[in-house]
């Protein structure tokens, strides 16, 4: 008996991801038999050959998602199958994988995991001791509900050391309780180790021993008492700290950046180098950035043609492998961007400094040259090579956004030149199946002497960010096609590639059920075709407040992003292949492409990939954590907001429901809380689909994207919650 999605499949010529997601379930489907690449062209009855069924075995087996015996016969291998849900494992047999602690509000935890099919649940009680973001190996059995659960035998990495709390005296040890939901941990501190810190004060404490078994705790001493009037500056600090990014390089590493730095100064003669700085150059970036990436060079070449260069910050050639340096910049991994401040990945001698490609300063840089036909946008060569340029201007994306408007000032014709190549490349990426849906950003306006948010307003991305992205974009997937093609033939040589799975085929389900409830209708027969649904939705939505909500429902249904030396492609993008290259001031991710590339501008050089994989692997975790840590600073400067608006009524959309109640985000800050059922005036049940609710005495019915009008009741700093009461709806 075929499923609905064979019978869609069934005798059509599928390309290769719709292949790879038929080949997939089926072999997961049937995960206790292997079957040869003939069986399978037959099993799939798609009208695909043997050598196109072979090329998808081969992208599975990379993703580790099946194996291959020595007499080839393939079998799914307990990867998660590209576009599909994510199921649990039949298996009842217990089994260890390694993975991420990720800690829920109840205290117990998930591993995250690329050896598991599924996330797995660890209760409290199993976590030996282990905290968020640790590294951990796991025992794992499938529960009752046949959802896979597990037990923490060994706690493999701690991945943060220092936490910010708040001090609680006793007689002899004192207790430390780290800000933060997700940190469920006491460290004990002796009398001694206190530095003399008052009951209730926030601390900086760095842990000494950690005690892993089930009736001890781990023993820390405090390094900084911080200063109570500091709330806001204390708040930051604790987000950082306790997402384990540390504040402050060692002396070491900030005489190492010293030293380097005093390398660069103008006029320099660079042999070895392209030299770009007779070409007309500039950079475009927001108003408040110290540290500039990136710079685009405009030349018009015979016969109509375009060279354009994007050219990046050299920051590889400043930060040498293995020194102190480069191990605390891999440490991090990520720059931080908070809303009121960024903790870099480089000292500011090397982020704000030397490596920024300042205007009117010689600086080096590792750049994509491409030869444009403008008339066909199309590519007709491409150059990668070391570089040195002299930035001529200095542009903020509202200043380009003002000279595009105006249809004149300084570089019109570069600029305009540049931005309508960028949306003929842009409109080429959607029809090759592109996704545009993006998450929403926010922008405060902050009191200059408090610090306090004044307004917070959604961020609005204009012509100039859009030109940037795209140039970007097709320098990152560049360089990375430049590695692959080089021993296309032979060993790939390893790289840093950044890839994007297919979407959760259950998520995006229940996506087109609440899309068609609204009157929408999404098409999910095939990778390609969900990706232009998408998009379309994406357009309808900006024509149609009520779609609006399905934004970040359709974000949801989206794989993370993340690097890897397995590469199976960018789905969001479109792109067989792809790359971090052009922010290599920020992402270490970049930094380990540059080196790589490097090495292989001339020769053929190989980096051990099972040690780049784990480099890919640490990278992929401290970018999570970034990210945790930028949403945490956005929640706490809305509640800041919020705290002043106590009492007052504000309008808003229902923008999520569970059992206990519905989550309202309001129209003009952004900012979301909480109304429970029980202080609603019906009994709310909550539909399966989880879309609407329904009052059991009223019959009322609000729904996903409803308008409607609330009260702020409280907002609580300490557990970063804003509690609601619903007003009324707005039928408007």
């Amino acid at each position: 008996m075929k499923t609905n999605k064979e019978k869609k499949f069934s005798g059509k010529k599928l390309n290769f991801d719709a292949l790879k997601v038929l080949i997939s379930d089926y072999l997961k489907k049937n995960q206790n038999k292997s079957f040869s690449a003939r069986q399978l062209v037959k099993s799939a009855q798609s009208g695909n050959d043997k050598s196109e069924v072979e090329q998808v075995l081969e992208r599975l087996i990379q993703t580790k998602r099946v194996t291959v015996s020595r007499n080839g016969m393939y079998q799914y291998s307990g990867g998660r199958s590209p576009g599909t849900s994510r199921q649990p494992s039949r298996s009842k047999d217990s089994h260890t994988i390694e993975g991420r602690v990720a800690i829920i509000r109840s205290g117990a935890a998930y591993l995250i995991s690329d050896q598991s099919a599924q996330d797995v649940y660890i209760p409290a009680k199993f976590l030996k001791g282990a905290i968020q973001g640790d590294i951990v190996k796991v025992a794992v059995n499938d529960s009752r509900r046949g959802k896979p659960e597990g037990k923490v035998i060994d706690i493999i990495r701690r991945e943060t050391h220092f936490f910010v709390g708040t001090i609680s005296l006793r007689k002899v040890t004192h207790l430390v309780y780290p800000d933060g939901e997700h940190q469920q941990l006491e460290i004990h501190v002796r009398n001694l180790d206190s530095m003399d810190a008052k009951d209730g004060d926030k601390v900086v404490v760095k842990i000494t021993s950690w005690r892993d078994d089930a009736h001890k705790y781990p023993i820390g001493i405090v390094t900084q008492v911080l200063d109570k009037g500091s709330v806001i500056d204390n708040e930051m600090m604790a987000i950082l700290i306790n997402n384990g990014f540390p504040l402050e390089f060692s002396p070491e590493a900030n005489e190492i950046a010293t030293q380097v730095a005093g390398t660069m100064h103008d006029g320099l003669s660079w042999p070895d180098r392209t030299d770009f700085r007779n070409t007309t150059t500039f950079t475009i970036d927001p108003l408040t950035a110290k540290d500039f990436d990136d710079a685009l060079s405009f030349h018009r070449l015979d016969q109509g043609l375009l060279e354009i260069g994007v050219h990046i910050a050299d920051a590889s050639h400043y930060l040498q492998e293995g020194t102190v340096l480069d191990q605390e910049a891999y440490a991090k991994s990520t720059s931080v961007y908070l809303v009121d401040r960024a903790l870099p990945m480089l000292p500011d001698v090397l982020s704000g400094d030397v490596c920024s490609l300042k205007a009117h300063c010689d600086r080096l840089t590792f750049s994509v040259v491409f030869k444009i036909d403008p008339v066909k946008c199309s590519v007709l060569d491409t150059w990668v090579g070391k570089t040195v340029i002299h930035s001529n201007h200095r542009f903020t994306y509202e200043d380009a956004q003002g000279i595009l408007d105006q249809k004149q000032g300084l570089y019109y014709d570069e600029l305009n030149t540049l931005n309508e190549l960028a949306i003929q490349i842009r409109k080429k990426r959607f029809v090759a199946g592109s996704i545009g849906f993006e998450s929403t950003e926010y922008r405060f306006e902050l009191d200059p002497v408090t610090g306090k948010p004044l307004e917070v307003k959604e961020k609005i991305r204009i012509d100039t960010h859009l030109l940037i992205e795209e140039y970007m974009l097709l320098a990152n997937k560049a360089v990375a096609e430049f590695i692959y093609q080089k021993e296309k033939n032979q060993d790939l040589i390893p790289f840093v590639y950044r890839v994007h799975d297919l979407p959760d085929l259950e998520k995006l389900a229940d996506l087109a059920a609440f899309a068609k409830e609204m009157g929408y209708e999404i098409k999910l027969n095939t990778p390609k075709e969900i990706s232009h649904s998408l998009n379309a939705l994406y357009e309808a939505s900006t024509h149609n407040e009520a779609l609006k909500l399905l934004q970040p429902l359709a974000i949801r249904t989206m794989a993370k992003a993340e690097y890897t030396t397995n590469n199976i492609g960018h789905y969001g993008l479109a792109f067989d292949l792809y790359s971090h290259f052009t922010s290599p001031i920020r992402r270490y991710s970049d930094i380990l492409a540059h080196r790589i590339l490097y090495k292989n501008l001339h020769h053929t050089y190989r980096v051990d990939k099972k040690q780049l994989e784990e480099q890919c692997k640490h990278i992929s975790n401290q970018e999570r954590k970034a990210m945790e840590a930028e949403r945490e600073s956005v929640k706490f400067f809305q509640l800041l907001y919020i705290t002043a608006h106590v009492g007052q009524d504000f309008p808003g959309k229902v923008s999520g429901m569970i059992e206990r109640g519905i989550f309202v985000e309001l129209d003009e800050n952004h900012v979301e809380g909480f109304i429970p059922f029980e202080d609603m005036n019906d009994q709310f049940v909550l539909t399966t689909n989880r879309l609407k609710v329904m009052g059991r005495r009223s019959g009322q019915i609000i729904s996903m994207g409803d308008r409607i009008r609330v009260k702020i009741e409280s907002a609580d700093m300490k557990m970063r919650r804003v509690q609601m009461s619903y007003i009324s709806k707005n039928e408007s």
